[in-house]
């Protein structure tokens, strides 16, 4: 690709220390600013005049603008996710005019994959119970939590989503000497563990003492986990959801969760959000709550900004880009 100045359109709202990186550092491009700026999250953006001039959007730009946008070559997603570019018509129109849909999951990969781990040692060492005794009755039922703690190295941990996030995951709990299998509809060859398909899984949920759940939301993964899923997991087994809330149904879980065939589950996303405060998910047993916080950490903003440089680098250089979706 010829080296030429491209014009860059984004409507992400960042804190001024990334807004002004941003700005130094893709001189000598043109870097225009939508009239409304929208949160790094994956609700609806208004449309914009600005971006039918860019060549280059960053943030999260109306889907419908994107179609009658014929200039626009390279789309990068300030989220993980992409869940509303996820379309056939979308797809079609990237790959008549050669373009480009990438998206921040390099950025998102470490945070989400150190969240899981946090609450599968809480879990293993009783941290969230204890936490309960110090909020309320402040009892000392030391030999009981003893005797419930448990350790991860031998168990086995099935993953479904296998992409970055899932990728550093398993790195992380190589140490624990744990049996990890993801699941994926068709193999790729950069995976580090087993892999399976979903023809497996009737025999493979039953022998899980953890249940990873790192799907992006489309057609084919609404409530993926229902109650067959929750009643095939093995008596005891742990749950976790970080993909989105949409892929579980929330229902069956809690059921799970009450009848105690589970013995515990964290939530990080769910629908809906945020989750009102008089649902029963808050009050069901065993069930853990963050605030769709997993991807979160102090240098989120900036390091964004540095993903997107990199990946402008590579664009007007004509390299491979990273977290290429389309």
């Amino acid at each position: 690709m010829e080296q030429r100045q491209f014009t860059i359109w984004t409507n992400a709202k960042l804190p001024i220390e990334a807004s002004e990186k941003l700005a130094t550092a893709v001189s000598p491009h043109r870097l225009l600013y939508a009239a409304e700026m929208s949160s790094l999250n994956l609700s609806a953006s208004p449309p914009d005049l600005q971006l039918a001039e860019a060549d280059i959007a960053l943030g999260q730009p109306d889907t419908e603008q994107i179609i009658r946008s014929p200039k626009l070559r390279w789309v990068h997603l300030t989220t993980a996710g992409y869940t509303p570019y996820d379309r056939d018509d979308l797809r079609q129109v990237f790959r008549t005019r050669d373009a480009s849909l990438t998206t921040s999951s390099g950025v998102y990969d470490e945070p989400c994959a150190q969240h899981v781990l946090a609450m599968m040692i809480a879990f293993a060492r009783g941290i969230p119970e204890s936490l309960c005794i110090q909020l309320t009755d402040r009892s000392w039922p030391a030999a009981v939590r003893r005797r419930r703690s448990f350790l991860l190295n031998g168990q086995t941990a099935l993953i479904f989503g296998f992409g970055e996030i899932a990728m550093r995951l398993c790195a992380l709990l190589e140490p624990f000497g744990m049996k990890l299998i993801g699941v994926r509809r068709r193999k790729r060859g950069n995976e580090s563990i087993q892999i399976i398909d979903e023809s497996k899984l009737s025999e493979t949920l039953p022998h899980a003492d953890h249940v990873i759940n790192l799907l992006p939301a489309n057609a084919s993964t609404m409530a993926y986990f229902g109650a067959s899923q929750f009643q095939l997991m093995k008596r005891g087994a742990y749950f976790y959801n970080i993909g989105r809330g949409a892929t579980v149904d929330q229902e069956s879980l809690e059921r799970a969760l009450r009848r105690g065939s589970l013995s515990g589950a964290y939530l990080d996303v769910m629908t809906p959000e945020p989750l009102p405060p008089e649902h029963t998910l808050w009050s069901t047993p065993n069930c853990f709550i963050t605030p769709h916080t997993a991807g979160g950490f102090d240098r989120e903003m900036t390091s964004l900004v540095d993903h997107f440089l990199e990946n402008l680098n590579r664009f007007t250089s004509g390299a491979q880009l990273l977290n290429r979706v389309i």
